[in-house]
């Protein structure tokens, strides 16, 4: 079978990310003596550099992994919370129905700093001088700009220099967009000096630790209290203050808590809990169970039954994503995961696509939707928000501008494995930060200004994020980790890659390779979070004769031409050989898999 690039197979060690210089990173910390935690740590911060429109320094990271010692996979939280002075009260007040997706309002703690530091100091081995290196050299001395980074400046650029001069001084040198080369100086500054701060100390640990106090607790924090105070144009088209403090950060750290589990026949899935999306994949999984004889490849392409049936299962998780995920209140998380669940969902799916969005009952419990999600509502109601080919969402209209998501993958040799999924902090989302050479993120937009929600704003929780990395056991053993930026459709094109692998037994890379396909038959986490009930986006490489059959379905069939979907990543190992494999999206023509 033809794939755009081979399956890379080897013993040494694995990178698998959204862009070629952050792979080639993470090999060579693996080359150098670390392990697969110090690469995707140096990788992580590359990745900021390299790819600023789709993640940075003010954004967040939740990461999936397991150890070579450990093989119970842990999730690292890097989801920064709501700030204390972020309550409906001051929304409202305001005269806001909902939390603008661009500006400083939107800003939760940043939580990718912590992050990163934390999961190097307990797991791996490097000093941070040694993994920081590499991204401190891109940003000081220069990296080559994808078309993309230029393509994001050029659409805010008349937008930054009426509203947000911060930006233009650091985006628009000699008042064009990057192009060729670009160097962020001020943010290598910005790390040089907390490397300083780091090594006024001894001990790796020591030392690592002192750089997150200096974040959270020293220049960064004041400097993010002193921006926050100030009123900036946002999605509202009005000028508001944040509401992010010093203290809101210095309250806050990184954490780690057990990974979500599903048993999958052979397979373990393993997922961030509700306060992610993550346990959407394993919802879809436990549904098509249930189909499993319906369930084909044909030479690499998913039968019409197959996309159907996948379509319909994901209109039914994401449903319950929509009623019962979120941070701020209970959520009946065992019943929605259930064997019994599934099955008493498992009877709506039809022959004909569904229009409506429907919540389920979990443990009887009756569901709630949003009152925009029930009404069918959309703020800003007209802007266009499509997916495009590298998973960006583009920015329909000036400060009205989300962002997307890097994704990296590490195995190494001694069978330490994770799956990361940076985002926020995106360029174009929030005025730079001039003394630091960054933004912040905007994920409070996930939040809803309605009490007594899943999701609804409270102060000191966290947003319901897409953010959605995997990691999978093979008989109880960590095999696979994976996962693509993508916003909400995270889920949907990791399952396309996920049947493409178990059911139609493609490897890692033709699986990545094969035809994608997603629903926007629910309501977006982005602003304007409107939806298109029944829509079905799909690659053309499906067939016309696939295609006419789901229309006839009755799905509202979208082609979005033959490599348009999903940003796939993957590594793997085989417990038995202690083979290593990787592949990576050629979509885009910006993934990179690296490994021996």
């Amino acid at each position: 079978m033809f794939t755009t690039r081979p399956e890379l197979v080897g013993t040494f060690g694995m990178v698998a990310s959204t862009h070629w210089l952050a792979s080639a990173v993470g090999m060579a910390v693996l080359e150098d003596g670390g392990n697969a935690f110090d690469a995707v740590v140096a990788a992580g911060f590359v990745l900021q550099v390299v790819e600023p429109h789709l993640n940075g320094p003010g954004g967040e990271v939740p990461a999936v992994f397991a150890t070579a010692t450990d093989p119970a996979p842990q999730v690292l939280c890097g989801q920064g919370v709501a700030p204390a002075e972020a309550t409906l009260e001051h929304f409202a007040a305001l005269g806001l129905d909902c939390v603008p997706g661009s500006g400083l309002l939107a800003a939760t703690v940043p939580g990718a700093w912590d992050a990163w530091l934390i999961l190097l100091r307990d797991h791996g081995t490097k000093s941070l001088r040694d993994v920081l290196g590499y991204g401190i050299s891109y940003a000081r001395s220069g990296f080559p700009v994808v078309e993309r980074i230029s393509a994001t400046v050029a659409a805010v650029a008349d937008f930054f220099v009426e509203h947000w001069p911060t930006s233009a001084a650091l985006w628009l040198p000699g008042g064009r967009p990057p192009a060729v080369k670009f160097a962020n100086p001020a943010l290598a500054g910005t790390w040089e000096r907390l490397l300083a701060e780091a090594e006024s100390v001894t001990g790796r640990e020591a030392q690592i630790d002192a750089a997150r106090r200096a974040w959270s607790q020293g220049f960064v924090a004041e400097a993010v209290d002193g921006f926050c105070r100030a009123a900036v144009r946002d999605d509202s088209g009005r000028d508001h203050a944040g509401v992010l403090t010093g203290d809101d950060m210095a309250e806050w750290s990184a954490s780690y808590e057990p990974a979500v589990t599903v048993e999958l026949g052979a397979w373990t899935l393993a997922k961030c809990a509700a306060w992610s999306q993550g346990p959407v994949l394993a919802q879809q999984l436990l549904l098509l169970s249930g189909f499993a004889d319906q369930l084909r490849y044909v030479a690499g392409v998913p039968t019409a039954d197959t996309v159907h049936l996948a379509t319909e299962c994901a209109k039914l998780a994401f449903a319950d994503r929509e009623a019962w995920y979120g941070d701020s209140a209970d959520v009946p998380l065992e019943a929605l995961l259930s064997r019994a669940y599934a099955d008493e969902r498992r009877p709506l799916i039809g022959e004909c696509a569904s229009m409506e969005l429907r919540p389920g009952s979990p443990g009887g419990r009756s569901p709630r939707l949003p009152s925009f999600d029930a009404q069918r509502r959309e703020f800003g109601a007209g802007l266009p928000d499509i997916i495009s080919v590298l998973g960006d969402i583009p920015i329909p209209r000036p400060g009205a501008s989300p962002g997307d998501t890097v994704h990296v993958d590490v195995v190494d040799r001694w069978g330490n494995m994770i799956s990361a999924t940076p985002s926020g902090g995106w360029l174009q989302s929030s005025p730079a930060i001039p003394e630091l050479g960054f933004c912040l993120g905007t994920r409070a937009q996930m939040f809803w200004l309605e009490p007594g929600l899943p999701s609804s704003l409270v102060p000191g929780r966290r947003p319901r994020t897409t953010l959605s990395p995997s990691l999978a056991l093979r008989d109880g053993l960590p095999s696979l980790a994976f996962g693509t930026p993508g916003g909400d459709q995270q889920d949907a094109w990791q399952l396309c890659f996920w049947l493409a692998h178990t059911v139609g037994q493609a490897n890692l890379q033709a699986a990545i390779d094969a035809p994608v396909w997603h629903t926007t038959a629910f309501p977006r986490s982005f602003y304007p979070r409107g939806w298109q009930p029944g829509e079905l986006v799909v690659e053309s490489r499906l067939g016309e004769p696939i295609i006419d059959e789901l229309t006839a379905r009755g799905h509202l069939v979208l082609d979005a031409g033959p490599w348009a979907l999903s940003r796939v990543s993957a590594v793997a190992r085989d417990p038995v050989t202690g083979l290593l494999r990787a592949g990576a999206n050629a979509r885009g023509m910006q993934g990179y898999a690296v490994g021996r």
